[in-house]
């Protein structure tokens, strides 16, 4: 009876009262560290629009315009690499202190451009405080959440990047009636604001607890692991499995102890994650960067960048109606990015990406049809027009509800603790120079193959892409950072979430831990 006593005992500490506060906690960090997608999106809202009135003032060709809207996601590449070696450096948390700082001068120098040369080096400046935000946002936030909520909380960069694609959108039509040399210089400059605002929040922030216990700090990941945890008993297991993954005996309970500060800080990860990986690494590797690949490569940034260019070729004329439709995009991306955050953990990883590229490749083929049609038509066809408004609002809520957020989500949580930083970084890569390609190359392969067929091209790398995510990834829904590495190595479906075992404790599908 007294052994039974004790289990449900223990068994109580997992019962949902506690997890309101926890979870409170943990919501707060998410969002402060998120914020630093704002940069992102803001920066892809307001060139969408910004670029029609660059265009007349600087008097510079199609071709200017795409490298200057997608040469951005080629200067993020390098913060994207520095940033994996800085935040196991200095900590995640003041490397997100560090690329809102470095987007603030970005956008400041976009904001007094006089030239095309000058708004370049704005571009580079804002460029790689980007490439910081996008890599350090979804990993500071996974190692932060606890299981059974951490593919909502993890999500929340994909919904600040949406957040600030509105606002983008609406910064466009704001200044839109402003003088010609006034208006897209304000439309650029006043993105400094959110990377302010970035840096004072972050100072609320607590570190990373994985990061803690590589630098050795135990007590002081302790202490944020039960502030972020559903209770005291997930916050021991987590800290448990975060010591087994740095090297660290389970026993050694002291507040500060000596680690291998170079082993925890990327030596030899390049080549355990390239040269020499492990069946499940490699694994590992190819599903991350397949998913930021075909993520990009299906043309989001496309319709994102380009919404008036293509509004315009469905038969829109006025500025204002384009500008008017591209914020109606902003806000189905943003409330159907919203709806996703809440799925992530009830549904899973799995089916909501294979459901949501389903819906994107029908919206892609449909979209080709009908701009098309209209492409070969003498007259206005209006039910063509609203059929292509209609379908590009779709494919940016069928994107927004699985492939967007979960594409973050999954690279960021499935890469073992040494490894996370740079295979993180590594994914962030792949996906800016995926999106450079196509950004760069959109105005010219329409001219080339027609609106429409750009986009047939674009539904085909779609189709494979689902064809990828069936084979090549498992479920990874209720697991702990630390289980992930054991659902990778074999190329089957392996969609369970309650198969991860680590030690005496297991995950069950809502998230929940169980004594084994």
């Amino acid at each position: 009876m007294a052994a039974e006593a004790t289990a449900e005992k223990k068994l109580e500490d997992f019962e949902p009262q506690k997890k309101p506060k926890r979870n409170k906690y943990a919501f707060a960090c998410a969002i402060l560290a998120s914020m630093t997608s704002i940069l992102l999106g803001y920066d892809i809202g307001v060139m969408s629009g910004a670029a029609i009135y660059i265009q007349r003032d600087l008097k510079v060709s199609d071709v200017q315009i795409e490298i200057l809207l997608g040469i951005i996601n080629l200067y993020s590449l390098i913060g994207s690499c520095l940033a994996g070696r800085t935040s196991d450096w200095i900590g995640r948390r003041y490397t997100i202190v560090l690329a809102g700082g470095i987007f603030f001068a970005g956008a400041i120098l976009m904001g007094f451009s006089t030239n095309y040369t000058f708004l370049m080096c704005g571009r580079f400046v804002a460029g790689v405080g980007i490439g910081y935000a996008l890599m350090i946002a979804p990993v500071y936030t996974a190692e932060v959440s606890p299981a059974s909520s951490r593919g909502f909380l993890t999500s929340f960069p994909e919904v600040f990047i949406n957040g600030g694609i509105l606002l983008g959108y609406i910064s466009n039509y704001a200044f839109s009636k402003l003088s010609l040399r006034l208006g897209w210089r304000l439309m650029l400059g006043v993105g400094a604001i959110p990377s302010v605002l970035l840096a004072i929040g972050v100072l609320a922030m607590p570190e990373s607890p994985r990061w803690l216990v590589m630098r050795g700090r135990l007590g002081d990941a302790k202490q944020v692991l039960e502030k972020t945890s559903d209770s005291k008993e997930e916050a021991r297991l987590r800290l448990a499995d975060i010591k087994e993954a740095a090297g660290i005996p389970e026993s050694c309970n002291d507040d500060v102890v000596q680690v291998n500060a170079k082993k925890n800080i990327g030596e030899g990860v390049w080549k355990e994650l390239f040269l020499h990986p492990t069946p499940a690494v490699r694994h590992i590797v190819i599903a991350a960067l397949g998913i930021h690949f075909f993520q990009q490569a299906s043309g989001v940034d496309a319709v994102v960048l380009y919404s008036p260019t293509i509004f315009g070729k469905a038969g829109i004329t006025s500025d204002t109606d384009k500008l008017l439709a591209t914020v109606a995009v902003g806000f189905v991306k943003t409330i159907f990015i919203l709806v996703a955050t809440f799925m992530l953990d009830r549904v899973g990883r799995r089916p909501l990406l294979l459901s949501s590229v389903g819906g994107m490749i029908l919206s892609l083929l449909t979209l080709a049809v009908s701009l098309t049609i209209i492409d070969h038509s003498k007259t206005k066809l209006t039910w063509a027009v609203v059929l292509s408004i209609a379908t590009v609002l779709s494919y940016v809520a069928t994107f927004s509800i699985g492939a967007g957020p979960i594409t973050w989500v999954y690279s960021s949580e499935i890469f073992p603790l040494k490894l996370r930083a740079q295979g993180a970084a590594a994914g962030v890569v792949v996906n800016r120079i995926t999106s450079g390609v196509i950004s760069m190359t959109f105005l010219s392969l329409e001219k080339a193959v027609t609106i429409g067929g750009a986009f047939f091209l674009f539904g085909g790398i779609a189709t494979i892409g689902w064809i990828f995510f069936y084979i090549m990834l498992p479920e990874t829904q209720g697991k702990t950072l630390e289980e992930m590495e054991g659902s990778f190595g074999k190329f089957r479906k392996n969609s369970s979430a309650d198969e991860g075992v680590n030690g005496n404790h297991r995950v069950n599908g809502n998230g929940q831990i169980q004594l084994s």
